[in-house]
């Protein structure tokens, strides 16, 4: 495949007339190549501007260049870079030749002005470079070049800086002489008339570039009746990004809300087919290789009984409650699912017939009555065969809470929340834990996502007062977690057969903390990773409706 640099040299070769179009962004790039141009102009003056900073050699050449490679990447097209003056004298611009070819620019435009440049359309101080000088940097260009297809244009300042037309000609002569490929006839004149005088006595073979900012009436068949192989609209993107962003932002600003500009907008899905986002996910699928995740589901209990939900859990399973228009274990496996745990497994038992879950594989414990949540999380685990989530069926919980859990090194994770303590009382016994490490101070609706502690103990039965966390329901084991949670549970059949097995009285009816306390003191390192607030669990009539409020109002804000 040719490079960029040779694809210029043939649509020079092959089209009356070149048309680019300024960008200072990747975006922009995608744009004009969708909008079917030959080519980009990364832009010095939207560099500047959209660092907020003047057009006046403020910004460095590694900033321009950095800038001028992202446009590069995001486009097929052949870039075109405005560098000032060369950024210093003609060992920078040696240097900066070289850097801007092994980023794959195709062509760099230098100007003959003093540095520091001022922008060519701003009154007042415009100081053009001595001949000499200036030739020296083109020879200096093309020495440092290694790639002969990479062009080099010398910009002509000599009608800005108001020096008049044979000044034009004589430098024009003397840069094609020094070896440069092209030359930008620049202007500020209301009309074409001055460039296509210079045209006309023009009597050099290297091709003319027009930037017909300040006569925007041309066309480009005038141009090319005049004799120009280029035209760049410099500065376009950037004017109308400006407008049409000023104008959203005082409408927003004005009305209280984004609902009057909404029209005007592009979608988010168009956003994401300019970000190459399908092209993104396609790949994924293809190469991306994740350890797989699945998650258990205990969801067999009989939660009737529980304060004020009798009515509400007479014909169905909690995890069929509806919260804001959908069910608990529908908002559950949505979670789930948009952070890549895709199999899921529930484990029904009260109820269980009424269990409806999309893309789930539910399971019934015949023995629910009279066992507890340890006995249907092992029913599920033979059916797990990698990292694994224990999400409890009446929970709701940030997402960020179960990203960062998948993300922990240890074998035994649990999420636990160190602001019990500072929540009104719950009728339920908490399911508290010990672990090493200050307790901390409470924040309310903060999430602490970076510390995991060694557990120590875990149950219900634990003194308040050396407890500093709640287990809230949620627990990661990673594949050798997994296994050690078999191996605890076959031991503890085995070995506690007919007795109590920590606060169960035998343990097919312990619960998962039992459970979980088993594997501390088997010596399986259990961790806590601390949060603060970030979920909500279902536990009384005054929990569902404060939930079910909460969903209601984030559905009627995103239907408005």
């Amino acid at each position: 495949m040719p490079s960029k640099a040779a694809a210029l040299r043939a649509l020079f070769a092959t089209q009356p007339i070149i048309r680019i179009v300024g960008a200072h962004h990747g975006l922009g790039a995608k744009l004009i190549e969708r909008s079917g141009f030959d080519g980009v102009w990364a832009s010095g003056l939207e560099m500047a501007t959209a660092r907020g900073v003047p057009d006046a050699s403020i910004l460095t050449m590694t900033e321009h260049l950095e800038a001028a490679a992202a446009i590069n990447e995001a486009t097929r097209l052949p870039v075109v870079c405005d560098c000032d003056t060369g950024y210093g004298n003609a060992a920078n611009v040696m240097h900066m030749v070289k850097r801007y070819e092994r980023s794959g620019i195709a062509a760099v435009v230098i100007e003959d002005k003093r540095f520091p440049k001022l922008n060519s359309f701003v009154p007042g101080r415009q100081e053009l470079a001595p001949i000499d000088e200036f030739v020296g940097k083109l020879e200096a260009a093309k020495a440092a070049r290694q790639d002969p297809d990479v062009m080099v244009f010398a910009r002509l300042e000599a009608l800005i800086a108001g020096w008049g037309l044979e000044e034009a000609l004589r430098r024009a002569a003397a840069y094609e002489a020094a070896g440069a490929d092209g030359l930008v006839v620049h202007s500020k004149a209301r009309s074409p008339d001055e460039i296509f005088t210079f045209a006309k006595r023009w009597r050099g073979a290297i091709p003319l570039v027009a930037i017909p900012t300040t006569y925007p009436q041309v066309t480009t068949d005038e141009l090319v009746q005049h004799g120009f192989r280029m035209v760049i609209y410099a500065n376009h993107g950037l004017r109308a990004q400006i407008r049409a962003m000023d104008e959203t932002f005082r409408a927003i600003a004005a009305s209280g809300s984004s609902a009057a500009v909404e029209g005007r907008l592009a979608s988010l899905e168009e956003v994401f087919e300019l970000q190459g986002m399908r092209q993104l996910r396609e790949d994924e699928q293809r190469f991306v290789r994740r350890e797989r995740a699945q998650a258990i589901i205990p969801a067999a209990g009989d939660h009737a009984r529980q304060a004020g939900l009798q009515d509400l859990l007479a014909e169905r399973p909690l995890c069929m409650l509806e919260i804001g228009g959908e069910t608990l274990i529908s908002r559950q496996l949505g979670l789930l699912r948009s952070s890549g745990i895709a199999d899921a497994v529930i484990v029904g038992g009260h109820q269980c017939d009424r269990i409806e879950a999309a893309g789930a594989d539910v399971i019934r414990n015949p023995e629910h009555a009279t066992r507890q949540s340890a006995h249907s999380i092992m029913l599920a685990v033979p059916r797990i065969s990698g990292k694994c989530v224990v999400v409890y069926s009446d929970i709701l919980f940030d997402r960020q809470i179960l990203e960062r859990l998948l993300e922990s090194p240890h074998p035994v994770t649990l999420v636990i929340d160190r602001a019990y303590q500072s929540l009104p009382a719950r009728e339920k016994q908490l399911d508290l834990v010990i672990a090493e490490g200050p307790a901390g101070t409470a924040s309310p609706r903060r999430l602490q996502l970076s510390t995991f502690k060694p557990i120590r103990r875990i149950g219900k039965g634990l003194d308040a007062r050396q407890a500093n966390s709640e287990f809230i329901g949620m627990a990661f084991f990673r594949e050798e977690g997994v296994r050690a949670l078999a191996q605890a549970w076959d031991d503890a059949l085995g070995t506690f057969a007919g007795r109590p097995f920590h606060e169960a009285p035998r343990p097919e009816q312990a619960s998962f903390t039992d459970l979980i306390q088993h594997l501390i003191e088997r010596g399986v390192p259990v961790h806590g990773m601390e949060i603060e607030h970030g979920w909500s669990e279902i536990h009384s009539l005054e929990d569902y409706q404060r939930l079910n409020a909460y969903y209601q109002g984030l559905t009627a804000g995103a239907a408005r």
